[in-house]
C-alpha cells in the first residue's frame, strides 16, 4: 500500500485524504447513533427515558449573562457587558467626555 501512495501525485493524495476523512466521519456518526440507540434501550428497560437518566437538555430558562466589561466609576456595582442598550450611566459619562476604555474593568 505504501508504494501505491508513493506513486500518487499531490492532487491524488489530497483527494484520497478527503475521502478517508469523510469515511471516518461517517463511521463515527454511525457508531454514535448505535451507541445512542443502545443507551435508550437500556433506559427503557428500566422504565426511564434516556433524558430522565442523564438529565437531558434544559429547555427554555434564563440564558447566562455576559461578563461585565465596563463599570460605573461613581458606583462600581453598576456594570455593563458592552452588549445591548447602553445604561444611562454610560450615556452620561460619554456625554461628559469619558471613553469606554476609561470605564473598562
Amino acid at each position: 500500500m505504501a508504494k501505491a501512495l508513493d506513486k500518487m501525485t499531490l492532487e491524488e493524495l489530497e483527494v484520497h485524504q478527503k475521502e478517508v476523512a469523510a469515511t471516518i466521519k461517517g463511521y463515527e456518526k454511525k457508531r454514535r447513533s448505535e451507541c445512542l440507540s443502545e443507551l435508550k434501550a437500556v433506559a427503557k428497560k428500566y422504565g426511564f427515558s434516556l433524558e430522565d437518566v442523564v438529565g437531558g437538555k434544559a429547555k427554555g430558562g434564563a440564558k447566562p449573562k455576559g461578563v461585565a466589561k465596563y463599570a460605573n466609576p461613581a458606583d462600581s456595582s453598576q456594570t455593563w457587558t458592552g452588549r445591548g442598550r447602553q445604561p444611562n450611566w454610560v450615556k452620561e459619562a460619554l456625554a461628559k467626555g469619558k471613553t469606554l476604555d476609561s470605564m473598562a474593568i
